[in-house]
């Protein structure tokens, strides 16, 4: 595949960077902010999506690596890439009918598949699985027989945008969507009833399941992530609020029952790491991270994120190849990370390795996610996507000390990164709880955290295309991170977390 960019030695970049610095905006200290441009991120997004689908183990995800490899040398980094088991999930012949008609479904992501979760390959047969349904609608199945029966359900989205307003400790919204009440009401696809339903369904000996996306804009294709807690054994399928009404319709003349077709091969893959070092005069270390792989196009999640942390990395390997450049006190760790999608394999294996029993020099002491730079989209009235041409609501879960927390607010609002709120991660790091976020193991390995996501309601679907990216905020969120990283170099690294490192 062709990059849209060349990859260019150290020493050439050294040269880009001598010309580029006389022409390109500053910031107050100086630096050329070449490398956090907007057309430079947007590129790299542009490079990302057309891999897509970036899934663990495929070959777009295999591409995706290299990628960031790639970009992270050419920067002048220090690159190794981590390798991890994790596993693939790929549906085929899949089909749901009552009676003679054919329902438009779409398999649910990581279903089907073997009590181990483990390899395996499972199938429905060419007879598939036919059985009577149940329906419980919004309900928690509580005293139905669900005994070899099919659960047809109503999927919920748990978390509305009010439900983080508890949490908020500073709110940067110069156009005021955080108080818009469609806003305010508007659910992310990430926390669903899905788990909840699916175990109280196979405890109660169901065959299969149908989940309706009666939340969800008129589409099939949301991608859920892989439960890790849950093997879910039982074969499932996703329909729209529309046919999902249609099959509601139907059953009654069909005696209540349904098929369900569905063969899906898991098979285990290896999940590549991309791992970026920028030495500094001491091993304490500051950890950049995304995540690059995706199921579909991938455009706002989270290619993205990883455009952000390749922007990062060139322009502080672009400031360490400048005459007179003098070391940062605080080494810095560029980092993307594979199995967002699979389980989180490679997540674990590297808390593991760094932070938990840790065997590299590499001591880390803070880290910066970032995830989901995209616009705001709302289901219409009539269940279609309408994205609107203003930034989705932001959140930082974040940590650190209280004079970290003052100069963060002051950053969003230096840097114009809209409709966007600091969240108080204190009770899930107290409770090591972790957050919704790529950077939730090691927020909860202790590790004091600034961490940017947004829920855009596409962010699971094959609607997460090019045209959903922000432009208008790709470089505001560069150089709020800019500024945090330098400023949190400046910290004493034990006194970086809101609870100090020697009171943890």
């Amino acid at each position: 595949m062709q990059l849209r960019r060349s990859i260019m030695p150290a020493t050439a970049i050294a040269l880009t960077v001598a010309v580029t610095s006389l022409l390109a905006p500053v910031t107050a200290a100086g630096d050329p902010t070449w490398p956090l441009s907007t057309d430079s991120i947007m590129s790299t997004v542009t490079d990302l999506t057309e891999m897509a689908p970036r899934a663990t183990g495929s070959p777009g995800g295999a591409r995706a690596a290299d990628y960031v490899q790639e970009r992270f040398t050419a920067a002048g980094l220090q690159v190794h890439v981590e390798e991890n088991s994790s596993y693939d999930w790929i549906a085929s012949d899949h089909a749901l009918h009552v009676g003679a008609s054919r329902i438009d479904a779409n398999p649910v992501s990581h279903s089907f598949i073997g009590p181990d979760a483990r390899a395996s390959y499972r199938t429905t047969g060419p007879d598939g699985l036919e059985a009577e349904v149940v329906d419980i609608g919004r309900g928690d199945g509580s005293g139905v027989d669900m005994s070899g029966k099919i659960v047809l359900f109503d999927l919920s989205f748990y978390l509305p945008l009010v439900g983080l307003l508890p949490l908020a400790e500073h709110i940067n919204d110069p156009d005021g969507m955080r108080f818009d009440p469609d806003t305010l009401l508007s659910a992310n696809p990430y926390l669903t009833s899905l788990e909840s339903t699916v175990r109280t369904a196979m405890a109660g000996g169901a065959v299969g399941f149908i989940g309706v996306l009666a939340d969800y804009f008129d589409s099939n294709r949301y991608h859920n992530e892989y439960y890790r807690r849950l093997a879910v054994t039982l074969p499932g399928m996703w329909v729209t609020a529309k046919d999902g009404a249609a099959l509601r319709t139907s059953l009654p003349g069909n005696g209540n029952r349904a098929r369900i077709d569905l063969t899906v091969d898991r098979r285990e893959v290896t999940a590549r790491t991309v791992v970026g070092m920028l030495p500094g005069r001491t091993n304490d270390t500051v950890m950049v991270q995304s995540h690059h792989d995706s199921v579909g196009p991938g455009a706002v999640e989270d290619a993205t994120g990883t455009a952000e942390v390749i922007a990062l990395a060139e322009h502080y390997g672009a400031l360490a190849t400048q005459p007179g450049y003098e070391p940062r006190e605080k080494s810095l760790m560029f980092v993307t990370f594979d199995t967002h999608f699979t389980g989180y394999q490679a997540h674990m294996a590297f808390v593991d390795k760094y932070i938990t029993s840790p065997s590299t020099p590499w001591r880390i002491v803070a880290n910066a996610t970032i995830e989901h730079v995209g616009k705001h989209a709302r289901k219409n009235v009539d269940g279609t996507l309408v994205t609107l041409d203003v930034p989705e609501p932001k959140g930082v879960f974040e940590t650190v000390n209280l004079g970290l927390k003052l100069d963060m607010a002051d950053a969003l609002a230096r840097n114009d990164v809209r409709a966007t709120t600091m969240l108080n991660g204190a009770p899930f790091d107290y409770f090591r709880l972790g957050v919704p976020t790529d950077a939730s193991f090691v927020l909860a390995a202790g590790i004091p955290t600034i961490s940017f996501i947004a829920g855009p309601l596409y962010m699971y679907d094959d609607a997460d295309t090019i045209d959903k990216v922000d432009r208008s905020q790709l470089t505001p969120v560069a150089l709020f991170f800019r500024d945090m990283l330098d400023r949190i170099d400046r910290e004493p690294s034990d006194s970086i977390g809101l609870i100090p490192a020697g009171i943890r």
